[in-house]
Formats: structure tokens, sequence, C-alpha cells
């Protein structure tokens, strides 16, 4: 927000030095980004009057003019502008001048004939291209009104008015105006501002005999108000508005157009004009937009609209897109006579949405989805139409349209000099705390230290106690703030439940040798739909920063497979990564808000172990994944099973070396090797990875932990070797052997596999050690032998197997 320091001064004295007065307000809150004066670095900038202007006589675009300057006589000037002429009033930089960019201006000669200086565009002496109006956008600026020959140009300009660039925060849109930024700067130099009420003479004809407004959904726009003026005088701006526009980084348009500006400024409250001739149905409606409608904005462009954009129509067709941009149908021009100015309040989100949909962001749009002041619709609307009265010799029409209009109330919060004092660790007096809302222009109430205070519409911000202390710590100074330690409570600070899994589950996987991995939450439109271990719904983002982040993961592998391919890329082939984060997920697409689990997976690809002059290379296999995810199973003494079950239902997975991870009858995640249809697209070795839901081990049930002595008997050991069929699994033997050894089975180890020409096809050899052990006593053969062979007739009857 670009503030005036003239424009200030009409609503309270301002006699502390900007730069002083910009360091204020810094300290107060808001940032002031810098104090700029556009005359700073100039001199002999003046008024010239052309008294002639004839073509030069070598050049086929230069004129020669005379100039009168205040001095005795007039200074010959050549100009190259093509809308130099005789009669105006214009921009002289005179011999030993200095303009822009550190120029100097002298005396000189251009095409054989002196030039005694230079008629200077705004662009020339310091004027950003921006706020330059069209109609010298080319040329040189022409005052529209008359001025002494030689007067200096700074103060007509406006170039002698320092403006304060304030870096206002959303919280703060309150002094997006001219009178917040009064009431806030006031505060602070303890100057209460005061404003003229706004007055419209209203001597036209009767509006409702002219326009009709509805609004049939009211919170389209809680607040609608239009005014309609006539017999309207469109043309270039006076020089006072004109400068406080373009001061405040707005170029003028024309009169009426610049009203709604100058409006917008000063109280921060947007409005727009609409030719009233240019309503077919002389009528206002606003309502959301038909799929299919159309739309020209006042920048030429052209949009298709879609349902969620409020849109103002007259009656039929959209004629603006509200709290955005007009339309070019209605858009006010020279040969409007009849206007009708809008004020309203527009909900923010479907604003800022339209907004950014269309890649409009405007002044309006700026302000309403930060919020406006509720309580000056009516005044700003009343405003314009007194200024068209006065620079546009314009008639107001009788009476006001007003389809919806919202309660504005202030909002009462209570709060104690007690608690102001403990957030803040001082000791204010009430004397003070009251003086500091009085500065604010809050009404408030005292009784033994409990205040009652009254926020004003125009601070939307404030509506609870933290509000009001912040506001107190504000002006009080933070620099004045003594410096203590809070007063609370001590927690003993601890993990948890989660947080203790999480560590553990990133401890375990760096001793094995694993490097954390932290990748984006959003992927692409293809990765959401891999490796994903339970059916959902993917979540998409509704405005996406870039093609590669639409949606929210569904599965942690896809960001290792990217580390993958990013390593593989730089030349590193030997990877070993894993990422703990969140997924999300979705029962189905109704669902607003997805389920945020905590998932862990893993990722080893190319060699585990590298050569080395005693060791052989071991490259990555689906046990060595296998075995990581034991090693960090086992100790957490889950009460039920953990089994994996070969599956071919991930299809990003090598259909035969892929198994589900189960606890008990609940999927827990899966291992396997990545298929080599997607290792072989980014040029990888062979790769293996696993997935494992932590929040479902942090819900398992767990065995606690019961410390034994140590065995005073020996065990007693027995192998076993079987010729099995080729689709039976380690863990059926596993199974059959834990439930038919008896209570003195301790440990079983597979230490033998076979598979080859030796055996008859469709076998394996499987071989097996049993550890018996009785913790009470000495084992006898007879015992061991019983449940040896219990175990051998199970397995010879449930599995056909062949003891060998």
């Amino acid at each position: 927000m670009l503030v005036s320091y003239k424009w200030l001064n009409d609503y309270l004295p301002v006699t502390e030095d900007p730069i002083k007065l910009a360091d204020q307000i810094s300290r107060t809150g808001i940032e002031t980004e810098e104090v700029f004066l556009r005359e700073k670095g100039m001199k002999k900038i003046v008024v010239g009057h052309v008294l002639e202007s004839v073509p030069h006589p070598n050049s086929d675009h230069l004129h020669i003019c005379q100039v009168d300057v205040g001095d005795t006589e007039p200074y010959q000037i050549v100009c190259g502008a093509p809308n130099v002429a005789a009669g105006q009033y214009v921009i002289v930089a005179l011999p030993g001048s200095w303009i822009a960019g550190h120029t100097k201006i002298k005396k000189s000669k251009m095409r054989g004939e002196v030039s005694m200086g230079m008629i200077c565009a705004l662009q020339e002496i310091g004027f950003p291209e921006a706020v330059v109006p069209k109609a010298y956008a080319n040329g040189i600026y022409v005052f529209n009104e008359p001025h002494t020959p030689g007067e200096s140009v700074f103060p007509l300009l406006g170039m002698d008015d320092p403006v304060l660039n304030l870096d206002i925060t959303p919280n703060r849109a309150d002094t997006l105006g001219m009178h917040g930024s009064a009431w806030e700067i006031g505060a602070m130099l303890n100057e209460k501002p005061h404003f003229k009420e706004p007055h419209a003479v209203e001597n036209g004809d009767e509006i409702t005999t002219l326009l009709k407004a509805a609004v049939p959904d009211q919170a389209d726009a809680p607040s609608y108000y239009l005014r309609l003026v006539q017999n309207v005088q469109v043309k270039e701006s006076p020089q006072w508005l004109q400068v406080r526009l373009w001061n405040a980084g707005i170029r003028p348009i024309n009169n009426i157009v610049d009203i709604t500006n100058y409006v917008m400024l000063e109280y921060g409250q947007p409005l727009h004009a609409f030719d009233y001739d240019k309503l077919a149905r002389k009528e206002i409606v606003v309502r959301h937009a038909r799929q299919g409608e159309q739309l020209t904005t006042l920048d030429g462009n052209d949009h298709d609209l879609v349902p969620d954009d409020i849109v103002i129509t007259d009656g039929e067709t959209p004629i603006a897109l509200a709290g955005v941009m007009g339309g070019l149908s209605t858009e006010v021009t020279e040969g409007t006579h009849t206007v009708v100015f809008e004020a309203a309040v527009f909900p923010p989100t479907p604003i800022r949405k339209t907004a950014q949909r269309y890649n409009l962001r405007s002044e309006a749009s700026s302000r309403f989805e930060k919020g406006t002041n509720h309580a000056d619709v009516l005044p700003a609307l009343t405003h314009a139409a007194q200024l068209a009265e006065e620079i546009a010799d314009a008639k107001t029409a009788k009476g006001i349209l007003s389809p919806t209009a919202m309660q504005v109330l202030p909002v009462i919060v209570d709060i104690s000099i007690d608690r102001i004092n403990h957030v803040l660790g001082t000791q204010l007096s009430v004397n003070m705390v009251r003086d500091i809302f009085d500065r604010l222009g809050f009404d408030v109430q005292e009784a033994d230290g409990l205040f009652t205070v009254s926020v004003p519409p125009r601070r939307w911000d404030i509506s609870i106690e933290a509000d009001l202390i912040e506001e107190v710590a504000r002006l009080y100074g933070y620099d004045n703030l003594p410096s203590t330690l809070p007063e609370a409570t001590t927690t003993v600070a601890k993990f948890t439940p989660i947080q203790q899994l999480i560590r553990y589950s990133k401890r375990t996987l760096l001793a094995a040798g694993l490097n954390q991995a932290i990748s984006y939450a959003l992927v692409n439109e293809h990765e959401v739909t891999q490796y994903v271990q339970t059916n959902s719904v993917p979540t998409q983002i509704d405005w996406p920063m870039t093609k590669d982040h639409v949606a929210l993961r569904q599965s942690l592998i896809p960001g290792l497979m990217d580390d993958l391919a990013y390593n593989i890329a730089h030349s590193v082939k030997n990877v070993a990564l894993f990422e703990q984060g969140r997924v999300f997920l979705k029962d189905d697409a109704a669902t607003v808000r997805p389920n945020e689990v905590e998932y862990l997976a893993g990722l080893v690809s190319g060699d585990w172990q590298s050569r080395a002059w005693d060791t052989a290379t071991q490259p990555a296999d689906f046990y060595l994944v296998k075995g990581m995810v034991d090693e960090l199973l086992s100790p957490l003494r889950l009460s039920a099973a953990v089994r994996y079950v070969a599956t071919d239902r991930h299809p990003e997975m090598h259909p035969g070396r892929t198994a589900d991870i189960f606890l008990g009858d609940a999927l827990l995640g899966f291992v396997g090797e990545v298929h080599p249809a997607q290792t072989a697209a980014i040029h990888a070795a062979d790769t293996f990875i696993f997935q494992l839901n932590l929040d479902l081990l942090l819900n398992a049930a767990k065995t606690p932990l019961q410390a034994i002595p140590a065995p005073k008997y020996p065990a007693v050991t027995r192998d076993i070797a079987l010729q099995l069929p080729e689709d039976v699994t380690n863990a059926q033997v596993l199974a059959i052997i834990h439930d038919q050894a008896g209570a003195f089975l301790e440990d079983v180890q597979l230490f033998d596999v076979y598979k080859g020409d030796k055996l008859p096809a469709g076998t394996q050899s499987l071989a097996y050690t049993l550890t018996f052990r009785n913790p009470e006593d000495t084992l006898t053969e007879e015992q061991v032998n019983a449940a040896f062979k219990q175990v051998s007739d199970a397995l010879v009857s449930d599995l056909h197997a062949e003891i060998r």
C-alpha cells in the first residue's frame, strides 16, 4: 500500500519526518519497505507554455517550439513528441537541469536549430510507465489546467509528496485504504483522524424508475448497493485526482473510473461503474455463472466461465466478474452519459479462486479476498456519487437500490488488566491500557480492572482477547516490553507412542546401512496410483503448482523410485534408502479430507556389498530386504504372527518375487522386487523394496517383555530333510512343526534349500534343525523321539513330504 504523506495530512496532522515516521510504523508491526520522493535528484524542471509550434525545416518529425518558461524571452526548444502543440502547458527541463536517470539537460543544437532545454514526458521525470495516462504514453504530458510559466512542476505533479510503501500482511487488510492507514498512524502518534461525512445531493430521477436489482442468494453478495448518476460528462480527471492516483501506483483513465479507484484507495472499499445505457434490460442480478457462459473483461480477454464464479449480469448476460473485473460490454467511455455505481460485500474465497482461475489479480480482488470494512460500503458509494457531482457535472438519482444489506455490529471482547500484564510481563496501569484502546478508536468500559472493549467493524481482524493483547503490545512498544521468563506449569516432555515407533524404525534402518530420504508429498497423476498398498481414491489438488504435483501420495515408493532415478542419473548405481512419512488415503471420492497414515518404506538397488580383497560382490536380493523387515519387526514383540504371502496383485512389482506381509489377518505391507520394466525405464539394476503401515504396528497387540532365567538343562537337536512339492512354502512347513512338536520345541532353523535336476521335476528339498529343551528337567530320548515322530508324520500326511 502506497501511502501519500500529504493525503494523510487531510485526516490528521502529521509533522513527523517521513523517514522517522516509516521507522515508527515498522516498529508497531507494519513493515515500511521504503519512503520515496519522485523529485529527489532532479532540479530546474518547470511549467512551460507553448506559444508556437512549427515543423522543423530539416526533419519530418521534429517541431520547433517557442515556450514561455517565466523568463523575459521565450525559450526555443526542439521537441520530437507527436502531440506537442501551441497553447499547451507542459513540463520543461531547463538547461542545466537534471531529470530521471541522473541525466543532465544542456543547451544544444538539433538538426541545426538551437534547443534551450527539453519538453518532457512523465516517464522522463521518473514516473513508471504503469501510471502514465494512456493519452500521454507515447508523447509529452500536457496539463489540463493553466499554470504559471516558470513554476516548479514538483508540487503540481505530486513529486514533492513523500510516499510510504507499507508492506501490508493479510491480517491487516484494514490498512489497504487511507482511512485505515490514518487510524493506524494516528493511534501511533496519539492523534485521532477526522473524516468528512460524504453527501450526495440526489437531484436526479427516482432510481427505482430507472433500474432494478436482485441477489437471489444472499451468500453471493451479503451487502449489495447501487447508485445511479445522470448527465455525466466523462473527461480527464482534475490534476489533484490524477496526482493521488499515480502516487498510489494507479493509472488515471477518466474521471468516472478514477473516482472508483480513488474511493477504493480512500476507504479500502472497491467500487465498479457500469454504463447504464449499455444495460440491455436495465436490471442487475448477482448470481453464479452458468456452464458455458462467456465474458470479455476490461482487459480485452475472453473467459469461459464456470459455475463457481460469481457474476454480475444485466438480468441474463454476465457483464462483470464480481469483485474481480468488469466486463468490456458495459465499460465507461467518453460517450457514457449515465453511470451505475456498485459497492458490495463479496465472499472472499470465491473471489480469490476466480481471480486465480483467470489470472486476474486486481486491486479489487486483492481487497475482497482479504476482507473489507462492511460498515464503509454505503459511505464509499455515496462519496463516489458526490465526486461525480463535483468533477463530472452529474446529477445523482434519488434513492439507493439495495437487494441485500447485512447488519454490521461491533465485536465485544472482554479482557482484564491482569491478563494483559501476565501475557506481556508488564505492569501496565488501567489508565495506560484504556488510553491505548482509546487511541485505536475502540469504545471501552472498565470496572475493577475488567475491560469491555467494543471493536468497530473497520478492525475485523480483532475478535478474541489475544488480538487485544497484541494491540496493547504494539502501541506500548515491543522494544519497551521487559525481558521475563514465562510463568507456567512445567510438563515433563516425552515422545508419543507413534513418535517412539518412528524413531525406533529410523534407528534400525540407519543401523542396517540405509540412508534416509525425504520426498514430496505431492506426486503426478501416474505416480499416485503406483505401489498402492490398499484400495484408495486419489486426493487431487484443486490448484496444482505444476503437473508433477497434482495429487497427494498414496505410497512412499514413488518418491524413493524418483530418488533412485536421480542417483542413477548422477552415476550412483548402488542405492540404499528409506523414507518415513504420511500417505493420504480415501475410501471414496465423496470424502473431502483423506486419512493421514504413517508409513515406512525402504529401497535397495544394485550391490549391497562391494567387492574387496577378501569379499566377493553381493548384489541385493529379496531375502536381504525381507531380513531387514524381520529385523525391524522382531523386537516389537507382536502378539499376532507375521506372515509372508506370495502375491501378484501389484502391477509395478515382479509377480514371482513379491509377498504381502500380514500381521495376523491384517495387511501390514508388502516386500519384493520391482518389476524389471520399471527398473529398465530408469536404467537401474535389480531393485528391492518394502513398505509397512506404522499406524497398524502401533495399534497391534504386543506381548509383554518377560525375563526368564538362563537354561539349566541341555538342548537336544534333530535334523530333518524333506522332499516336498515345489509349491509348498517354508511358512507351511514351520506352521506344522510348531503345531505338532509339543511344548519342548525351542527353535526351528531352515539350513538348506535345494532345487535341481537331482530331484524329481516339480519338487524341492528343505532341511531343518529342530531344537528341543525342557526348562525344568533333562529331556529323555523317548520324549524327543516321540515329538520328532509326531512332526514327521504330520509333514508326510499334510504336505505329502518324503523324509530323506
